[in-house]
């Protein structure tokens, strides 16, 4: 030992220690069973780990608004629909996660060409679920954007479809499928043109919506894809803005036309009435004026006949040729220059002579 430049206070521990160690035998046995009780310890704990690991992995918590697909070495075995808890193989089985639940898309604003063509934006949304997930996954990698990229195209395509069939104005009406018109009492409906169309009532009928006319060109979605489109809806339907100005001022020039159509047949219609009208009242003037001359010439004959019988007598002559003197010198003088010049054998001299 000899060279050795170690500290003797620990030197002296460590051999101390020794030989506690070598010549105590119960002490050594009591310390042997300690290190076998935490080594069995720390392997009790080490399996609890893994068997909660493993039985994390091997449970399926399938909730209300999921589908679960349970795969083998990448192919789906098996579907889980019903909600709650499950299991599976673990590192030999894995999961995926479906959507269940009602999905809405908004679709980006699209331009469309009316059969008339006229562009028009489309703003609209889809409501839409999986109805078979493993289709949904076999077609779509169980993606919901794989989806919506696919609803995109189909919808867009079958909105150009339906727009491109229709004119601008039709577009219009069926965007929800309620349609004003005025008809007439036999149930006729009125045109713009009609002079009647005032005396029609107005009528809320039922046609085809836009979305119903879109509906009805999707219908393979679900067979291909595994997914439902429970409604396509439309959120705006606008012009462009650069087209916005141009199709106002046509339908100020259209209504002008059409205002200045209304004025033009309205004065017609009034020149027609108010020339009937007039000729009425011509023919109602002349048969008032010629049954008025007659009433006259009635009441005159009348007047002469009672004067006739009246004057029938000699004794009464005179006094009729003396009041018909009077009536004839009272006609005579008018204005202001009241003398009368009569000759001498004028009757009504006569009569002032009382010759009569």
């Amino acid at each position: 030992m000899a060279g050795y430049m170690g500290n003797p206070f620990t030197q002296n521990q460590n051999e101390q220690s020794f030989e506690r160690f070598n010549s105590d035998g119960t002490k050594k046995k009591e310390k042997g069973n300690g290190k076998k009780t935490g080594k069995f310890g720390l392997l009790l704990g080490v399996l609890a780990v893994i068997a909660v690991f493993l039985l994390a992995n091997c449970m399926v918590v399938t909730k209300q608004n999921q589908f679960k697909l349970i795969r083998q070495f990448g192919r789906v075995d098996r579907v889980v629909t019903v909600p709650g808890l499950s299991f599976k193989l673990p590192f030999v089985e894995s999961v995926d996660t479906v959507p269940k639940e009602l999905l809405i898309y908004d679709l980006p604003a699209s331009d469309v060409i009316t059969s008339d063509k006229k562009t028009m934006i489309v703003d609209s949304y889809v409501l839409w679920r999986v109805t078979d997930p493993l289709k949904f996954a076999q077609t779509l990698s169980c993606s919901v954007q794989n989806a919506e990229g696919r609803i995109d195209a189909i919808v867009y395509n079958a909105t150009k479809n339906t727009i491109s069939n229709m004119k601008q104005d039709e577009v219009i009406r069926s965007r929800d499928g309620k349609m004003t018109i005025t008809v007439d009492e036999t149930g006729n409906e009125l045109s713009g043109n009609d002079l009647d169309l005032s005396e029609g009532k107005e009528e809320v009928i039922e046609i085809t919506s836009l979305t119903e006319e879109v509906m009805g060109q999707i219908n393979h979605v679900e067979s291909q894809y595994g997914i439902e489109l429970v409604a396509v809806e439309v959120k705006k339907l606008d012009l462009p803005d650069d087209n916005k100005q141009a199709v106002y001022n046509r339908m100020i020039s259209e209504r002008g036309n059409i205002a200045a159509q209304y004025t033009a047949e309205g004065k017609s219609e009034a020149k027609m009435i108010e020339n009937t009208t007039d000729k009425e009242v011509s023919i109602m003037l002349s048969d008032a004026q010629a049954k008025a001359e007659a009433t006259i010439a009635e009441g005159e004959a009348e007047y002469m006949r009672i004067l006739s019988g009246a004057y029938a007598d000699p004794e009464k002559t005179d006094f009729y040729s003396f009041v018909r003197a009077l009536d004839a010198l009272k006609e005579s003088v008018v204005g202001d220059n009241k003398t009368v010049i009569l000759t001498e054998d004028s009757p009504i001299t006569q009569i002032f002579n009382g010759r009569y």
